[in-house]
């Protein structure tokens, strides 16, 4: 079972229709609304928590996304600022998912999107502000 961030967005002719009822009952899925915006005229933008078996939710985002949804993960949201960075590592220590580490000879930061949970723990923490969360 895994748990992701999504940012989702739809056009206002599927406002009426029930995308989201779906994960559930379809694809075995939990969902959370974490953030919404939605209006008949200029359609919707949320960011959504998904739980499920991995392929469940590869198969949900897939339906959603052939619907007319467009989909993204919101560790594409979450933008390193490497300039600004002055690799002091304190967000490694927060980082649950492990996208943050530090080279153990160089003690560079690097950071790995993909393994990102959007959890924003290094946002806090990071006296730099080199790490943001953007919608």
């Amino acid at each position: 079972m895994i748990s992701k961030r999504i940012v989702i967005k739809y056009p206002p002719r599927l406002i009426e229709r029930p995308v989201l009822c779906h994960l559930t009952k379809e694809y075995d899925l939990d969902f959370s609304v974490l953030r919404a915006q939605v209006a008949p005229d200029t359609g919707g933008l949320m960011v959504l928590e998904i739980s499920g078996a991995p392929e469940k939710c590869k198969e949900a985002i897939a339906k959603m996304e052939s619907q007319g949804v467009s989909t993204q993960t919101l560790s594409r949201d979450v933008a390193w600022d490497e300039a600004r960075c002055t690799h002091c590592g304190l967000c490694v220590t927060l980082c649950p998912s492990g996208a943050l580490a530090a080279d153990k000879k160089s003690h560079r930061m690097s950071f790995d999107p993909d393994n990102c949970v959007g959890c924003q723990y290094c946002t806090y923490i990071c006296p730099v502000q080199a790490m943001r969360v953007q919608f």
